[in-house]
């Protein structure tokens, strides 16, 4: 697969090393970290964060989507996650109805072993999102 943009996948994956470290796991042990690429090149991360009410723990992922919104960014990418060394961490199924909203062919990042692995979100991972109309899934 041709990468378009400007930062690589191994640097998006970097980011996302970073981004781990910070995760708040006290209860499953497991950090995840997501680096999510805007299409005007910038680089948002973000951290799983835990809490003893499991249903209020957030995903990496909307982690970083969160604060990119935040920030008044709503045109991604690329993301790219985490967990454990050389293993793909796959985003959960809500984490991947949460991104589509905001870009259905969004590149997914992974790593297991030596080579990312590039996922297109509404090809390979989410091919059918739920929406109330399929238009309504824009990149506005």
């Amino acid at each position: 697969m041709d990468w378009p943009h400007s930062v690589s996948p191994e640097e998006l994956l970097q980011k996302a090393r970073v981004a781990q470290q910070a995760a708040y796991v006290p209860y499953s042990a497991f950090p995840v970290g997501a680096a999510l690429l805007t299409e005007g090149g910038d680089v948002i991360t973000g951290c799983n964060v835990e809490n003893a009410s499991y249903g209020l723990a957030l995903c990496a992922e909307r982690n970083a989507l969160t604060t990119a919104v935040a920030r008044g960014e709503k045109k991604f990418a690329a993301i790219a996650v985490v967990g454990r060394s050389g293993e793909a961490c796959l985003p959960c199924g809500a984490c991947r109805q949460f991104m589509a909203e905001f870009n259905p062919a969004l590149l997914v990042v992974l790593e297991e072993g030596p080579e990312p692995l590039i996922y297109h979100l509404d090809l390979d991972l989410l091919p059918h999102p739920f929406a109330l109309r399929s238009e309504e899934l824009t990149n506005d």
